[in-house]
């Protein structure tokens, strides 16, 4: 078993952080798991990208370029990365940032907007965990206390107020 994932945004809406929170999971559940990183020189508001592999299986490249998931946090990531997700594949969009529909009638899509959801419940910049918390319940995977290690894995200690409105995001996203 071996599953690709592409999270794909603007610099700022967590990207990164969403897919290393994948990562600490495949770990945490024994999994072999890659993660790579790609960002432009920006602070914010530049591209940033992500892929995780995770295998059951050694990992051969940790380069993701068809990606079984891809989760597109604004246009120009879907309008990039729709036509490489893999026919069968899924594709996660926040439609807050993004009004246009998938073209491709081979995937599964999941509309969830996620930023909307962030702001109207006090969980500004947590899009990225609440769209985390559908992919985990799609998965079967959000009572997995794998994911309660990884978040306590991700947050460092100067943030770990932060724990209890990622986890609140993560339930949310879970019960859209």
């Amino acid at each position: 078993m071996t599953k690709q994932y592409l999270f794909a945004g603007f610099g700022g809406q967590g990207i990164l952080f969403a897919g290393k929170l994948l990562a600490y999971k495949c770990l945490m559940d024994d999994l072999n798991v890659s993660w790579l990183p790609s960002y432009g020189p920006e602070m914010r508001g530049g591209t940033a990208s992500c892929g995780v592999v995770m295998s059951d299986n050694q990992i051969a490249t940790p380069i993701v370029l068809h990606p079984d998931v891809l989760i597109a946090m604004n246009l120009p990531s879907l309008d990039k990365y729709e036509s490489e997700v893999q026919s069968g594949g899924v594709i996660y969009v926040d439609s807050s940032l993004i009004e246009r529909k998938v073209n491709r009638k081979d995937v599964t899509v999941y509309y969830i907007p996620a930023t909307l959801l962030a702001a109207q419940n006090g969980l500004d910049g947590l899009a990225n965990m609440i769209i985390m918390g559908q992919i985990l319940k799609n998965e079967g995977a959000i009572n997995d206390e794998s994911v309660e290690k990884a978040l306590q894995k991700c947050i460092s200690q100067r943030h770990k107020d932060l724990l209890k409105f990622n986890r609140d995001a993560i339930i949310l996203g879970s019960e859209y």
